[in-house]
Order: C-alpha cells, then structure tokens, then sequence
C-alpha cells in the first residue's frame, strides 16, 4: 500500500462524473437487510487549496487526535463559527472566473475522518455498500487506506462496493472534499455555496442474492378502474401486495380492480419485493400520466397545478435537513392548499419523495443541473453545449431517474434550470424518454419544445399569459400544441406577491393553463447572532446578491409568511360565493379528482364583525367541477342595525393525515346590506384662545393648526399627508419588460423627502381649516391638501381634500395621514384581518373583529420594508382613540418611523421609540412581483388624482 506525498488533483477539473462508483438504482428507506448509519461527529482538517495536504490521512493508524470535530451530514463553513470560512450567495453569477473546466486555486478543501466498528452482529456472508446521498461539490472517498473513487454531483446519490475492505473494528473512512470542481459549473442554481457532506452516509449490508435495482410501474385504466402492476428486477424475485391478493414473479404483469393514487387521494397500497436474500418494503400509487388532447392528464384527467419551487433549507443546518423538517414542509403545503412541488433546482432528499407520495403532492423532479452564469458571456462556453459534458449531464440524469422513478408523486422529470440550449440537454431528454416513457420531460429554457412535453416559462406577464391561453402566442407548430405552465411565478420576496387571484384567474379560464409553480418556498436566511437572518453579503463575499436569496412564502424558521395565507386562499379547493341579500351561497368544487364528501360546511352571521348566530349547512357531495346553490338560513334578528355580513366556511369533517377535524380548507364572505355610514352633524365651533384652537373634544395650536389632543388623549405628532413607504424588494425590483422601478422612481422625485408648507390656518363659524402644500425639493409638482376639522361637541372630524400639481408622471406609494400618538399597545380593529393585506394581495383578509398589539402587528420579513396594513377598516382603537373611517381605510401602526423602517437593512435595526406612528390610508399602491417578474397591474396602481377622504375620532376611555 502506498501513499502519494504529492497528490494529484486533476479528477478536481475534470469534466467526467467521476470514477470507481456503482451505476445508479432505485433508492429505499429501509429493508431487512442491514444497514449502518455513518451519520454523526466526524474529525475534521480544513485547507486552503485542493492539493495543500497528501493522502495520508486515509492510512489506518494515522492520527487526527488534533483536528476540529464537524457533524455529519452538515456544511463546514455553518459550523466551527466561522473557522472554517464563511458561506456565498450569488443569484447567478460564478462566485469565481468563468473559465470552464478550470476553478480557482484557491478551493477550500474538507478532509473528514470517520472511524467506525461493525456492529457485533453485523453478517460476515455477503458484501456491502457504501453510500453518500449528497457531497458538494467534488469528493474523493478512501476505505481502510484503499481509495474507492471519486465523484461530483452534489445532489445525486453515489453507492461504493467495500464489502472486502470491511473489519470488524477501528475502520476509517476518508473522504476529502472540494469546495469548487468542474462540477460546480453544472451547479450555479441561485442558492447558498455550501460545501460539505450535508446528506446522509450509510453502510448497507448486500446479502446473497439481496435486491439490485428496480422498477415499478403501476398504470390505471381510468375507463375500467383496474390497475396493472410489473416490477421489473435487476436480481429476480416475487411481488407480493396483501390488500390486492397479488402475488407475483417479478416481470410479470398483473391487473386487478384498485384506487387510483392522486395528489387529492393518494392511496398507497403496501406491497414488499422479495428475492432470495432481501425484503424491500413497496409503497405502490397506481396512476397514468400522459400528453392529451394538448394536455397534461393523470388518469384521464387534466390537471391544474397549484404549486411551489422548493429549496431544501434549514436556518442553521443549510441544506442539511432531517425527516421531520422535510415532513413540516409537507404539512404545511398541504394545509395551504397547495397541490404541486418543483424540486428546484435538483432532486430533493429520497425521503422528501416518500411523504410526497404519502400525503399527495404532484412533483417536478428536477436534475441537479444550472449554467445560469454563461447568460453573462451570451453562453458561449455553455457545456450543455459541448460534447465533452455530456457523459457527465447523461450521468446526472441517470442518478436522478433511477434514484427517484418508483414514486408515484413525480409526474415531470425536468432536464434542469436556466441551462441555456444545447446538444447535451436534447441527449438528456432522449435518454430519460427511452428510459421512462410513463413520465413527461419538462424544462423551461427550450421555449420550442424540441426535448420537451409542455411549454414552461417563468414570470410571463399575465397579459402574455392570457394569450398563450387563447393560443394566440405563436411558436412553433409543437409548442402550440402543447399545455402551458409557470415553472416559475409569482417572486415571494419580501412583501407580496401581488397579483396572485389575477393569475390564477387566468389559469381556471384557459384549458391550456395548467397552473404554475410559486417562486419559491422559503427565505434562506442563515440564522445570525447579530442580524437576526443573515443573507448574502452579511458575510463580506465578493460577488453576492443580497436578500435576493430570501424570497420564500414561509420566513427562516418556516412560519407562513402574508404570501402563503394569500396563496391558500387564492388557490382553495372550493370556491364558495353567495348572495348576501337573498341569503344563496353558490359552492364549486375546483378539485379534479376528489369529491367534497371530506369536508363539512358552516355558516355565520355578523353584525359589526361580531358572529351573532351559527350553524352547520347541508352542501352535497359535489363531484370534481360540480356546482350547487344552498339556502341559506333566515338571518337572526338583531336590533342594532349594523353592518351586517355571511361567512361561510368549508372545514375537515374528519381527521385526516396532515390536518386535523375542523381544519378550515375554503371560506366566502357576502354582504347583508351596504355598510351604514357614520353619522356626523358638525354642530360645534371652534374658539381662539391664548394661542390655542378648542373644538368640541380636541386641542390644536393656534398657529399652526396642529392637533395636539383629543379628549385627554394626548397626539405626539399632529396628522398629515404621508405619501412614503418603505419600499418593498418589489417596489426596488426591475419590471422585466420596462425596467421600471417604482422605488428608484419615487426616491429620485423625493417623495422619500417631503416639505409641508403651511398656507393658512382658518377658524370658521363651524370649522378649523388647515391649509397647505406637500411637495419634494428641487420639483414643481405637489399636492394642495386641506385638512378641515370639524365636532359635534363629542367626536371629532378630519376631512382631507387631495389636489395634485403639475405632472405627476409615477403613481403614490401611498396617500393618507400619518400622526404619532406617545402610548399605544393592544389594538383593535372592525376590517380585514387578521393578516397584513395589499390592493393586489387582499384576496385572504377576512372582514371581521380583531384584536392584536402594536408589534404583533408588523410582519418580519429578513430585509425590513413596508408591512402591516390592514384592509377595508371601519374603525380602529388603540392609545385610547377611537377612529371610524369614511370610506373605509388601510391602517398601519408600528413604533418606528417609516424613516427608519426604510433605513434599516435587518430586523436587529429597528428599535423602538417612544412614539406610536400611526397611518391612516385611503389608498396605497399594489405591490405586485417585479423583484423578479411583472409590477402591479393598472387596476392597482395609487394614481395622483383628486381625492377626498375623512376620519371621526373620539376617545375610549
């Protein structure tokens, strides 16, 4: 045995998927067969470069009683608090020189060290596996002083034959890894570069004739009910599945009466694959996918995808993500409605797949494949496009289909993402085609459709969307015979996404739309002592891209972010609407396979928000697609004669595998009647004296008009026109058509700096009138406000008159009063809630009575930015006022200015002050998705225009 003292490191750049690995086969949680996990602390050398240090740390005996510890699965650079270097987020861009196959000598390189005994009863007959289900980005494995080979594919399983090299104790298992490798320049796929070995390490027992590689293929024949199943086998064998009575040999098909497997009833039958020496647990789905009638169909049915991009993510473990995480993902889709997952940007951890299988969720398999940065070069160079990558892009597909093809969630395997075009991709899609024909091809860069079976685009306009419907978008004469999705839409960074129910308005209008998939499921914040969540550049990269690495729906820590309650509501099952005024509700079962007899319906009656009356309602077991009107009760009688309203809701009848009794699944609101306005005789006047204006219940300052109480309750900051808001990462983002950002827009005309000039101040017979001008420095635009006071001897009231000046060009962050009061908490309101809600992003603020304190009503995203309005408010008390709105109003309450909202870059910057700011709206803009994507739509735009708008304050006390 010898041992190199000058290493070689050429496999690092070379273009192969590596060497000495077994081919790839069908991966399973668990047999009868013996298995050891490697999972745990291992010993842990860090170097600057690939070849700084020889192989001898493989040899028995050498001694690392000096190195640092790590765990296993795990990334160095989010252990050892910042010894072993730090993480990088770069969106596209190669965190070093393009220069393919070559990187950088400078590559940070992880020697770990495992030694492990065999368990006492561990079999002496047989062989056995040695196996990495995730290593980035480039390793090189020894056993006991023999190397095994090496390998690159981050997100692909590699399995070693080492049943010779196996003793009974003290054996080492080496594996060095490389930060950067040829590989990396398949792998630039908008994410944390996180080396290390962040999945699971585990010794496999092979007995004598123990099973190999397999294939499950179990169909449905939605015209007779009955289901076939084969399982082909590598080592032969028997099939046997007790609930169907089948007991088979291996290769022979069988056909018998069964439930079908889809996302909305994903029936599992128990099965286990026998051979001579091994017990493989089956769980078998039986279902058809095919391309029909230019559409995507499972068992006969077209679907409709309601889905969600999701990176694996952990705040401190990265990408290292054990079972339960995996299963909260799940769980939460699952209880948001969502019906679809696209593993972006590379295929998940196995064990994601088994509980999409269990608890039904469509899926986008996605190869560990991304060129993104050659778009930087007009991607010349691309080696999708060269013929020397194409063993190792074969390679990676393979690892992907055989690993992950006898789960019968997966309906699409996809080439990759944002990989350009080339030969090596149409060599994929041929191969994957030959190698599965049950499943379809997808990938979004080929907008001709020549290696693919849909037409996938990402962040088309809804505008474009609607003709791609209406097949007026042209193509090729294959495209436009092909069914169309979002393989990506909808940027959930920060506030928003807005636009969402226009969307997906569209996509139940047009057969041709078959959904889409959110971008994308959670924020990668890395959790940080300081700031909170870190994101890139909170690390002093070099290259990096900021928080666009936190554009999630559910935050770091998986709390559903405003984006997810919005999305559930958007995409429900049942649509359920009504005539409040005739007391109808019309109820839709929007589902395409499943029936409602899993869910039970309620009603409710409001006065004022308040549920005065409930009760169950009797709603048929509507078919998939099928509609009913269902009367409602006589509404109860209630002397108050207020705003009177229905809710409706659809709920869980029974436990079910992800959501338990009572879970609300739909609901619909409707009007009784038309909101009464408040009533409001100005009878009082005000008086002058000694510098100060009394009327009614209110204090002001002669000289300047300002409100300085009402009612004892004393104002820390008079109300006045605010048109400021915090932007959003939307409103900073590019409108990828225009270019537009509405952030830089409104910054560059200042309306982040407006000046309040003073015109008059009347006392009137009846009123106080305030008079002024709000406009930026150096424009002549503005805005002539009046603020005119007025009291019938009790409350108060402001009416506000908006005139634009001169040519407004952009439309208002937002336009209404803003005024501090010094004591504030507990909160209540009579509008939309609970959530925060925007013109383009409402449809989930339910009408109601609701009661929050000051902080609980901010939203934290990573990166602070406008958040927090509440919807369609009648009224609001907190600080002992009480403020009714005419119309009704947005309301924002926060103890810190937007100034400072704005100035911050993390949550750890926002202190709280003394004072309570307070925003009072009549409108704001939408928000819509421009971070990456569409901005609003004209309908949500906040124009300049003349406006009047009022508030009645009094006090509660």
């Amino acid at each position: 045995m010898s041992f190199r003292t000058t290493p070689s490191v050429d496999y690092v750049e070379d273009v192969s998927p590596g060497s000495g690995a077994l081919p790839p086969r069908a991966w399973y949680a668990s047999s009868d067969a013996r298995s050891l996990s490697l999972n745990g602390s291992w010993r842990f050398r860090l170097s600057a470069t690939a070849g700084a240090e020889d192989d001898s740390f493989a040899e028995e005996g050498y001694d690392a009683g000096n190195w640092a510890e790590v765990t296993v699965p795990g990334h160095w650079v989010l252990q050892g608090e910042g010894a072993f270097g730090s993480p990088i987020y770069t969106n596209h861009l190669y965190p070093f020189p393009v220069d393919p196959p070559y990187v950088p000598t400078e590559n940070p390189t992880g020697d770990h060290l495992r030694v492990f005994d065999l368990p006492s009863d561990w079999p002496s007959d047989g062989g056995a596996v040695l196996r990495f289900d995730g290593v980035e980005s480039c390793a090189r494995v020894w056993l006991n002083g023999t190397e095994l080979g090496e390998f690159k594919g981050s997100r692909l399983a590699h399995e070693f034959a080492v049943g010779e090299l196996l003793k009974p104790g003290a054996n080492v298992l080496a594996v060095r890894v490389h930060q950067w490798s040829a590989g990396s320049y398949l792998e630039d796929q908008d994410q944390w570069w996180l080396p290390g070995i962040f999945r699971d390490v585990t010794l496999l027992h092979r007995p004598a004739g123990s099973v190999a590689d397999f294939f499950v293929h179990a169909s449905y024949d939605h015209t007779t009910g009955e289901g076939t199943l084969r399982v082909d086998s590598d080592v032969d064998g028997r099939v046997l599945v007790p609930a169907l009575d089948i007991d088979v040999a291996t290769g022979e098909p069988v056909t018998v009466a069964v439930e079908p497997w889809t996302a909305e009833t994903p029936k599992l039958y128990d099965g286990v694959l026998a051979t001579d020496g091994e017990r493989v647990p089956l769980r078998i789905g039986f279902r058809t996918v095919v391309l029909e009638d230019g559409l995507v169909k499972v068992n006969g049915t077209a679907v409709l995808f309601k889905g969600v991009n999701r990176h694996e993510w952990h705040p401190e473990r990265g990408r290292a993500l054990d079972l339960e995480t995996m299963r909260e993902d799940v769980l939460l889709m699952k209880r948001h409605n969502l019906n679809a997952v696209r593993t972006s940007h590379y295929p998940p951890h196995p064990a994601f797949l088994d509980l999409c299988d269990e608890y039904g969720l469509w899926v986008i398999d996605e190869c560990d494949l991304e060129t993104h940065g050659f778009t930087e070069q007009d991607w010349r160079d691309n080696p999708v496009d060269d013929d020397r990558w194409t063993p190792a892009l074969l390679d990676r597909a393979a690892r992907m289909v055989e690993r992950d093809k006898n789960h019968p969630s997966i309906v699409f395997w996809s080439l990759g993402n944002e990989a350009g075009t080339g030969r090596g991709l149409t060599a994929m899609a041929e191969w994957i085609h030959g190698r599965d024909p049950e499943r379809l091809v997808h990938y979004e860069g080929d907008w001709n459709c020549r290696d693919t079976d849909v037409y996938s685009r990402m962040y088309a306009f809804h505008d474009e969307v609607e003709k791609i419907g209406q097949q007026l978008d042209g193509g090729t004469h294959k495209r436009r015979d092909l069914p169309f999705i979002q393989c990506e839409y909808a940027h959930a960074m920060g506030n928003g996404p807005g636009g969402l129910a226009d969307y997906q308005e569209l996509f139940e209008k047009y057969d041709r739309l078959q959904g889409g998939f959110i971008w994308e499921w959670i924020d990668h914040g890395v959790k940080h002592a300081e700031l909170g969540y870190a994101y890139g550049g909170d690390f002093g990269e070099e290259l990096h891209d900021g928080n666009f690495v936190c554009d999630g729906l559910v935050f770091p820590d998986r709390t559903p972010s405003p984006g997810l309650i919005e999305y559930k509501k958007v995409i429900e099952p049942v649509r359920i609407e009504g005539d409040g005024a005739n007391g109808i509700v019309h109820v839709t079962n929007k589902q395409d396979f499943a029936d409602l007899s899993a869910l039970a319906f309620e009603w409710s009656c409001q006065v004022d928000g308040e549920t005065v009356e409930s009760g169950s309602l009797a709603v048929p077991a509507l078919a998939p697609g099928g509609s009913a009107e269902v009367k409602l009760p006589e509404p109860p009688a209630d002397g108050r004669g207020g705003e009177r309203q229905w809710t409706v809701r659809a709920l869980l009848a029974d436990d079910t595998s992800w959501a338990p009794k009572g879970h609300v699944v739909a609901w619909g609101q409707f009007a009784v009647g038309a909101r009464p306005l408040p009533s409001f005789p100005a009878n009082d006047r005000p008086v002058v004296e000694e510098g100060r204006i009394t009327l009614g219940p209110a204090g002001f300052d002669a000289r300047t008009g300002a409100l300085l109480s009402v009612g004892g309750v004393e104002v820390g900051a008079t109300p006045r026109l605010d048109v400021w808001r915090a932007p959003t990462d939307n409103d900073d983002g590019a409108e990828w058509q225009t270019d537009t950002r509405y952030g830089v827009l409104w910054r560059t005309l200042g309306l982040h700096r407006m000046r309040h000039r003073l015109v008059s101040v009347e006392a009137g017979d009846d009123a106080l009138t305030v008079r002024t001008r709000v406009a930026p420095a150096a424009r002549e635009v503005g805005l002539d406000t009046v603020y005119r006071w007025t009291s019938d001897g009790e409350r108060l009231r402001l009416s506000v008159s908006v005139t634009p000046e001169g040519d407004w060009t952009v439309p208002l962050p937002r336009l209404g009063v803003r005024f501090g009061l010094p004591e504030a908490d507990r909160v209540e309101w009579f509008g939309g809630g609970p959530g925060e809600a925007y013109p383009d992003s409402r449809t989930a603020s339910m009408i109601g009575r609701w009661q929050s304190t000051v902080d609980r009503l901010q939203t934290p995203y990573v990166r602070p930015q406008e958040n927090g309005a509440r919807a369609d408010v009648r009224w609001v008390e907190l600080g002992g006022l009480r403020i009714e709105g005419d119309p009704e109003f947005w309301f924002t309450a926060r103890r810190w200015t937007t100034e400072q909202l704005d100035a911050a870059q993390h949550r750890t910057d926002l202190a709280a002050g003394d004072t309570v700011w307070v925003n009072l709206d009549h409108g704001l803009h939408g928000i819509g998705s421009q971070s990456c994507g569409p901005g609003p739509l004209p309908q949500y735009f906040l124009r300049a225009e003349p406006v009047e708008f009022s508030f009645v304050f009094s006090t509660t006390r």
